[in-house]
């Protein structure tokens, strides 16, 4: 593909019209557009393009519309907890020599390989804090895919924008290196001193050490695929540990690998490349730039006990990150682990997974329940057998997860009572928003969950609203995928009552 994958490139006629506009200047001017104190909630406002040319604008926000599928809706009559969800943060390295940025232009499953606001994600979760901080919450659920490929510093620079501090994006050498240098050739890779829309000190900017307020309330974490498998789907080996401390890095597609044009290959788990193919293609590193042992490959142990001693809540059992946390006096939380540490993006639901949250919903007692995870339980291989255990239940309200970075919300209606099944967009595609919750009991013994987006606040010198600018324009990214989902996915009142 002869295209720079730069934003203003797309297969739709949207982008064409963004492109005119941020060239003849507009996309600037609207960076400093809005309320100028933020907060946040898309109740209020949100970013819009109203107009069709591509660039976002604050807008109106969007009401809580009643979801009846499961029950009618009923007065509230107490809220019960305020919860948030953060999820698919992708904190990546993007001078990582580890990474494989070139196979983004064969699209399909590989098009998440290089996206044109990569090097702004720590200051996306830093901002996304910044909202939440501004909600009064009992707590918030980081539902994985923290980092993106396994490194030690992206987990440092992650757990830094999540518990506070100082944050140091930067890696290697002082300054950036990598394939998003204007120098750079390839006509596929966006670079922003050169390509429009310009921002010709953003590359610098992005790699600046800054400081995260940290969040206020209690944070629970969980592991994703990317959290521990290379590129989210490769058990970290000699070759891959090899190429992320080394010295040479891969911005182009050698001569003579052969890359399966879809990257759909091997098992139908290994959704980008299997191991073979992955070694062969670092072996062909022929870039220089500064090593750093700060980028070593991490264990899922040390990931987790990373994680855990961070947020200074949750707990192991056995080899897995997962354990029960209560959410106010009425509610119950539970966090299952479903990540395959053999590799594959598939969440896998085993006899450890389902003895656990067997245990769990007997634990909880008369509290209503409401379960977390990365991947979905439907589409997890034995994901039926918790669904199972789930809809027996009368008091689950909810299934929670990340991983497919698009909203919906899907009712699921079983003799107990039934639940919700609720899917988040991430931090790093469009619409690059947060999810905030409050559980309410209404009038006859139910219950109502109330679910609205939130939008990242802008401080952190505006790279976060430049990173959700360049997020919308990404012709593979979340606009033309659909990942806000519709409204009814978004901001809703979802009604529930024990049968």
């Amino acid at each position: 593909m002869s295209a720079r994958r730069h934003p203003t490139r797309s297969r739709t006629p949207l982008v064409a019209l963004a492109a005119a506009a941020l060239l003849a200047g507009c996309g600037g001017a609207e960076r400093d557009a809005g309320d100028g104190h933020g907060g946040g909630s898309t109740l209020r406002a949100t970013w819009r393009d109203a107009n069709g040319d591509g660039v976002l604008r604050r807008g109106p926000g969007e009401p809580l519309r009643a979801r009846t599928e499961l029950a009618p809706a009923a007065p509230a009559t107490a809220t019960l907890t305020r919860f948030a969800q953060v999820t698919d943060a992708h904190v990546r390295d993007a001078e990582s020599p580890a990474r494989v940025a070139f196979l983004d232009r064969l699209g399909g499953s590989l098009a998440s390989t290089f996206r044109p606001q990569e090097t702004l994600t720590t200051q996306v979760l830093s901002a996304a804090v910044d909202a939440l901080d501004r909600i009064p919450l009992d707590a918030v659920v980081e539902t994985g895919d923290l980092i993106d490929d396994d490194q030690s510093n992206e987990l440092s620079a992650a757990l830094g924008a999540l518990h506070g501090g100082r944050v140091t994006p930067d890696s290697g050498a002082p300054g950036y290196r990598g394939p998003q240098l204007a120098s750079d050739p390839d006509p596929f890779y966006y670079r922003p001193d050169v390509d429009p829309p310009r921002h010709p000190t953003l590359l610098a900017s992005a790699m600046a050490p800054f400081r995260s307020a940290g969040l206020r309330a209690p944070w629970f974490p969980l592991l994703g695929n990317h959290d521990v498998l290379v590129q989210g789907v490769l058990a970290p080996n000699a070759a891959t540990r090899a190429a992320a401390v080394g010295d040479r890095a891969l911005w182009e597609a050698p001569h003579g690998v052969a890359v399966p044009p879809n990257g759909d290959v091997g098992a139908p788990d290994l959704a980008v490349l299997p191991p073979s193919t992955a070694a062969a293609l670092l072996a062909r590193a022929n870039v220089p730039v500064a090593p750093d042992r700060g980028r070593r490959e991490l264990a899922p142990e040390e990931t987790g006990a990373r994680l855990l001693a961070s947020a200074r809540h949750g707990a192991r059992d056995g080899a897995w990150l997962q354990y029960g946390f209560d959410l106010g006096a009425s509610a119950r939380g539970i966090v299952l682990d479903l990540v395959n540490r053999a590799g594959g993006s598939r969440g896998v639901v085993g006899a450890a997974q389902l003895a656990f949250l067997r245990r769990q919903l007997a634990a909880a007692g008369k509290r209503w329940v409401v379960v977390f995870t990365h991947q979905q339980l439907i589409s997890a291989r034995g994901g039926q057998a918790a669904l199972a255990l789930l809809d027996r239940d009368p008091r689950v309200v909810a299934a929670i997860n990340g991983d497919t970075h698009r909203n919906l919300i899907r009712p699921r209606d079983t003799a107990a009572g039934g639940y919700w099944l609720i899917s988040t967009s991430s931090l790093v595609d469009y619409p690059q928003q947060a999810r905030a919750f409050a559980l309410r009991a209404t009038r006859g013994g139910g219950v109502e969950l109330d679910t609205w987006m939130v939008d990242h606040d802008d401080g952190t010198r505006g790279l976060a609203r430049i990173s959700r600018e360049l997020a919308y324009l990404d012709a593979q990214g979340g606009r033309p995928d659909g990942f806000a989902g519709s409204a009814s996915d978004r901001n809703v009142r979802l009604f529930k009552m024990r049968r």
